[in-house]
């Protein structure tokens, strides 16, 4: 069995203001694996970034264990933390007029002497950061000049480009449009796999977290920390414990969040896929009825009901209403 690169036993954090002591997380376990893309899960609020500052080593633990590669965080140096683990934030902020390369070139500082010139051995690392995250054709464009996407890309090329073990990501799909959102994740998951990083994710994005996370950490007010295969958590139900209060649940079946409603007695005849997707829109329109049978036809599309025909579903849907 393989040794953990992040442990946590029993850990209790907070704040000090003053007098005024604020606790935030407490007594919480986990552990964070090599190879692996760990998604951390939760309502903001609940201590996700209070735990991502603990680790960086920015926040004393009021009690229990932090270690990182087997050692107290306590007891490591800004340096050989740098060295250890890479950051990258939700909010990067760097100039314009930077390009690609100089910014995945920052990476290597810690590497490099007081001068900052980057050697043989920096370089290689700098073009092996660039092709992990496929955008070596970049290389040259000013950081201004290119997509969200790819600025995020470069971010993730500079803390890879550190060459630390461990990498750490706030939010990296906080901006994104979906289509990006979806690379990112897939390309952390890449690296975790390929380069044997052990690589966290503070995300929200729970759908594409599922589909590519290997594990899960979820934080909720008033719980222990749970931790465990997705799948397995969606299959126990304790997925629940992101959607606290009645109006939401996980929906095993079709493995998205729905909303709470009451079963309806429809009877929709048709394709499987078009009868799931009927039924999706009657959902989101709060249309119930009770003993009520519906025919799908699919080419050419219709919907047919209590002897009349609709050729779209908003026609359906305006006439059930006024109904």
């Amino acid at each position: 069995m393989k040794n953990p690169s992040i442990i946590g036993r029993n850990l209790t954090l907070g704040y000090q203001k003053g007098k005024l002591l604020k606790e935030v997380v407490e007594s919480l376990d986990f552990e964070l694996y090599a190879g692996e893309l760990t998604c951390l899960l939760g309502p903001n609020g609940v201590g996700k970034s209070t735990l991502i500052k603990a680790i960086l080593g920015q926040l004393p633990p009021w009690n229990g264990e932090l270690l990182i590669d087997q050692k107290e965080v306590s007891t490591l140096s800004i340096s050989e933390l740098a060295k250890t683990l890479a950051v990258v934030l939700t909010d990067p902020v760097f100039p314009g007029n930077m390009t690609v390369g100089q910014l995945v070139a920052l990476g290597r500082v810690v590497h490099t002497d007081w001068t900052g010139r980057l050697g043989k051995d920096d370089k290689i690392a700098v073009k092996n950061a660039l092709s992990l995250t496929k955008i070596g054709y970049l290389e040259n464009e000013r950081l201004s000049e290119i997509s969200d996407g790819q600025r995020q890309k470069a971010m993730i090329a500079r803390a890879l480009a550190q060459d630390s073990g461990i990498l750490i990501l706030d939010e990296p799909t906080a901006h994104l449009d979906l289509v990006n959102r979806y690379e990112i994740m897939h390309l952390l998951r890449e690296i975790s796999h390929k380069e044997n990083k052990a690589v966290l994710v503070v995300t929200h994005d729970l759908e594409i977290a599922i589909e590519t996370a290997d594990q899960f950490w979820i934080l909720n007010c008033g719980i222990p920390l749970i931790s465990g295969i997705p799948e397995e958590l969606v299959i126990s139900g304790k997925i629940n414990h992101l959607l606290p209060g009645e109006k939401f649940h996980f929906d095993v079946d079709k493995g998205r969040i729905k909303k709470k409603s009451e079963k309806d007695n429809w009877k929709i005849i048709g394709d499987p896929v078009y009868r799931y997707w009927v039924k999706k829109a009657l959902e989101k329109a709060e249309v119930n009825l009770q003993e009520s049978q519906i025919q799908v036809n699919q080419s050419p599309f219709s919907v047919e009901f209590e002897g009349k025909s609709f050729a779209t579903l908003r026609d359906f849907i305006s006439f059930l209403i006024k109904k």
